[in-house]
């Protein structure tokens, strides 16, 4: 059997091995750092890596927006070509931003998730966290394997 193309205006899918916990600790490594004490924002550059439970995030430039109140983080904005990793899926995208307290990612642009040997594209991608679910829009694309041809991969 071949594969089979198949083009959707969406499609909802899982994403990652487990739900994420949005409560836990973020860890954000980079070459730089800027912070912006009156607005209450940092912007980390070069090689940011992002990391919160099981899921890790890659960008270029990061920016972080604390709570009024400075008790935690209330969003990130990675810009420059994004990779969110959470146990075997991986997602590529031009931007994404993660509210952490909803546990909610939208990754915008040349979206590419890979699931296995499967993968789909699309413009957008919503990412649940806590539900571990994902939903690509967009001119959505993917290649269906038969089970078979995926067992002999």
């Amino acid at each position: 059997m071949t594969p089979v193309m198949s083009t959707a205006q969406g499609a909802q899918v899982a994403f990652g091995s487990t739900q994420q916990d949005s409560n836990l600790p973020v860890e954000v490594t980079s070459d730089n750092l800027n912070v912006n004490q009156n607005d209450g924002t940092a912007v980390f550059t070069g090689n940011v890596l992002i990391g919160q439970g099981q899921m890790r995030l890659w960008a270029p430039r990061v920016l972080v927006v604390y709570l009024e109140d400075q008790s935690g983080i209330e969003s990130l904005n990675a810009t420059g070509g994004v990779t969110i990793v959470s146990g075997e899926d991986a997602a590529e995208a031009r931007q994404a931003d993660y509210n952490v307290q909803t546990g909610l990612i939208e990754m915008y642009g040349d979206v590419l998730l890979i699931q296995g040997v499967n993968a789909l594209t699309g413009d957008k991608m919503f990412i649940d966290t806590k539900a571990g679910t994902a939903r690509v829009t967009g001119r959505v694309k993917t290649v269906l394997r038969p089970e078979s041809e995926s067992e002999t991969e």
